[in-house]
């Protein structure tokens, strides 16, 4: 009898894992960040000219990072490094730790645990958040950088980050900086969706790890599950990669009028004008560029997330207060 009262007595739910706190992940990622600019900048100013060769003067990846080589100096190469490194390490921070904010939102008040779903919906978010409010003005500056050809800067008409952004704000506006706004919200949001999705099923797949289980990976087990989340996303958003990149190298200070009107204009034309294939231009220096990338800023990030798991969370040693 006592052995049914008991049973009958409702069991004690498993108190949820504590989470690590969005500000540890915004400090990872703003590291990996740093890194990942550093050492993959030449890739990015090699896409950003492939896609915005439109006679084809370039006839594959090594011939345009040859010919700007040869024609404008090795240095060439690290265009728009200063923009570039400064936006992935706000890009990141703002990425990973609104992230970790949403699925907080979104977990099992219970269980503490979130659903492939929650993950899919906060990759999302954070990627339409990353988007707006540091990537399109960011990278409307880097590519106007980028696209400049020469020696000399005198006859550039972007002498510098600064520069370029005060002049693109007096010519166009406050606006022209979020050139190319829509479809970086949609690039950044299925990035960012299947990212995360993506990087948490290598994990259990290949490593067994899960988050908060105080299993802190080798930096190279990181970097294999952040080189194959990194892979999809490109794939499924190279046209709006190319449209966003279109549009924000497209001046309003011309004084002659914009070839592409908006996303969906631009998609229109580009395949009319050029071929399906067009709207994938670039996709090989992206798949160069983002999968190690990915590889890189989760290599440095989960060693920063694993020190804090490991030293305040399953060592039980409390936080200075």
């Amino acid at each position: 009898m006592a052995d049914q009262n008991q049973s009958n007595q409702p069991q004690p739910q498993p108190r949820p894992k504590p989470a690590i706190p969005a500000y540890v992940k915004a400090i990872s990622g703003s590291l990996g960040g740093i890194v990942e600019a550093s050492c993959l900048q030449p890739i990015d100013v090699i896409k950003t000219r492939l896609q915005l060769d439109r006679t084809g003067a370039y006839k594959g990846i090594f011939h345009c990072g040859s010919t700007t080589v040869t024609n404008e100096g090795a240095r060439a190469l690290w265009k728009g490094l200063t923009p570039f490194s400064t936006h992935l390490t706000l890009k990141y921070a703002l990425r990973m730790g609104s992230n970790a904010v949403l699925q907080s939102a979104l977990k099992d008040s219970g269980t503490g645990k979130i659903s492939d779903a929650g993950r899919f919906v906060s990759g999302f978010g954070a990627g339409v958040i990353e988007a707006l409010a540091i990537v399109t003005p960011f990278e409307v500056v880097k590519i106007r950088l980028q696209q400049q050809k020469g020696l000399s800067q005198n006859l550039l008409k972007y002498k510098g980050p600064i520069h370029c952004a005060r002049l693109i704000v007096r010519e166009e506006g406050l606006r022209g900086l979020w050139s190319g706004a829509a479809p970086t919200v949609m690039r950044n949001g299925t990035n960012q969706a299947v990212m995360f999705t993506a990087k948490n099923t290598f994990d259990k797949l290949l490593w067994r790890k899960q988050e908060g289980d105080g299993k802190v990976l080798q930096p190279w087990q990181s970097m294999v599950s952040g080189f194959l989340a990194g892979t999809a996303g490109p794939v499924c958003t190279g046209p709006f990669d190319v449209v966003k990149t279109r549009l924000m190298a497209q001046s309003r200070g011309s004084g002659g009028g914009l070839k592409y009107n908006g996303m969906v204009h631009a998609i229109m034309t580009i395949y009319s004008e050029e071929g399906i294939r067009a709207l994938w231009k670039g996709l090989v220096p992206r798949l160069m560029r983002i999968p190690p990338g990915q590889a890189i800023m989760w290599g440095v990030a989960d060693q920063v997330i694993g020190f804090y798991e490991t030293k305040y969370i399953h060592d039980n040693i409390p936080l200075p207060v």
